[in-house]
């Protein structure tokens, strides 16, 4: 294997393709942390089937999208900071038991013909606990399995998986919901939660390996704090805009227009081109990771990132413009690529500037930019749709993500200026 340094403290020398799958730890934790997202998914499609067909209830349909991303934008600070202070394995298990019992409440409400709105509202809560609680230790493990020179292949790949299950999920909770019902089907999905929980189990990565012996602070709040007081790097500053800008602005509030885009470029009764629309994003993004590890390109870096988050918002931007479906395929397509290259560069560009003793306070910090504010696209897409049409509310949300990648460039190159002026440029550690 030829593991040789591609970070963004200074080596450029080329890595092995799929750097981080030749890591026998990180193989195994790819393969199970894909079938936790997938069976995730699984029960986003069962669950929400059924509460349509019980409830009919746009009020409900919203809380569930609620539900999944305000607990990221609430309490993903303190989920890092709990990965900060305890064994990141627990954390991922606790994680994995919420999940699991999301899906039997589920199963056994509907088997027995007693689930009401407010048990759906009460499991949707428990299921976006269960994401937030486990994100950001997910996040520091990776550093225990894979040398620092694989770490960018490996975030690259783990943000992958969550497009994979996303396609991935549709075709087998449907499949599920066919062949076993919707009860049955959710139960099976348990069975799916379950490798990777035993992984995690019998993994002997805490997620502190580089954490300096991991001196644990007197709280939870002491360690945000550290972590926030101790004064962040300019450029996971600069990450942290980027990603909340796309996700406050944009995010994927697209995907729930999804019908009405399709129905202005022509259906047809089998609804196949709404889903290809609706999977050409995550097609996109698998594309650009099979471009990015395949060649090795795009070294990460603070101003690829921007450039690439620019031309995502472009991308994103032209779509609602489109006349015609194929055209509208390819760009969503080409904004998938952009999208995966963009915030895979910024999470491993975080995790790697992120002091070690308190990385996973500083993960959660970017995850609530970078998730938890999805939940005001909602608001910059879908409700300002309703008064302009969800074409013009797109295309102005992509044009203030243009915008604001446009002035962090500029604000990228001051900061390198002045940088150069304060050290000689041989000192200077490309960003």
């Amino acid at each position: 294997m030829q593991g040789t340094s591609r970070t963004p403290d200074g080596g450029q020398s080329p890595a092995p393709r799929f750097a981080a799958l030749h890591v026998p730890a990180y193989r195994r934790y790819f393969a199970v942390n894909l079938l936790s997202m997938t069976a995730d998914n699984i029960e986003h499609v069962i669950s929400y089937w059924v509460i349509f067909q019980l409830f009919r209830s746009p009020t409900l349909a919203g809380f569930a999208v609620i539900s999944h991303w305000v607990p990221f934008l609430l309490f993903s600070l303190h989920a890092g900071a709990l990965a900060d202070r305890y064994d990141c394995r627990k954390l991922i298990q606790i994680s994995q038991a919420l999940f699991m019992s999301a899906s039997v409440a589920w199963a056994v409400l509907i088997m027995t013909g007693t689930l009401q709105m407010w048990h759906a509202a009460v499991i949707l809560m428990v299921h976006g606990a269960a994401g937030v609680i486990g994100a950001p230790a997910s996040q520091l493990i990776i550093h225990d399995m894979v040398p620092r020179d694989e770490l960018a292949s490996a975030i690259r790949l783990n943000a992958t998986s969550r497009y994979l299950a996303i396609l991935m999920g549709p075709a087998i909770g449907g499949g599920l919901m066919v062949l076993l019902g919707p009860a049955w089907g959710l139960l099976a999905n348990v069975l799916i939660y379950v490798p990777f929980s035993v992984f995690v189990r019998r993994a002997p990565y805490t997620g502190h390996s580089g954490a300096a012996g991991h001196v644990r602070s007197s709280s939870v709040r002491d360690t945000m704090r550290t972590a926030l007081g101790a004064g962040l790097d300019p450029r996971i500053i600069t990450m942290m805009v980027l990603a909340g800008a796309s996700s406050f602005f944009v995010g994927n509030a697209f995907q729930a227009q999804m019908p009405g885009y399709a129905e202005i470029l022509g259906t047809d009764e089998s609804g196949a081109r709404y889903s290809i629309l609706l999977a050409a994003n995550a097609a996109g993004a698998i594309v650009g990771v099979l471009l990015l590890e395949g060649a090795n390109i795009l070294r990460p870096s603070v101003r690829t990132a921007i450039v690439c988050a620019g031309l995502w918002g472009v991308a994103m931007g032209l779509f609602p413009m489109a006349q015609s479906y194929p055209v509208a395929v390819a760009l969503l397509v080409i904004a998938g690529i952009f999208s995966i290259t963009f915030t895979s560069m910024a999470q491993t560009l975080v995790q790697m500037l992120a002091p070690a003793r308190t990385r996973g306070t500083v993960v959660g910090l970017f995850l609530t930019a970078m998730l938890g504010l999805r939940a005001g696209s909602g608001l910059t897409v879908g409700l300002l749709g309703a008064y302009v049409g969800i074409q013009r509310s797109l295309e102005l949300s992509s044009l203030m993500v243009v915008i604001t990648a446009m002035g962090l460039f500029a604000f990228d190159a001051r900061t390198r200026r002045a940088r150069a002026a304060a050290a000689p440029a041989s000192d200077e550690a490309p960003a």
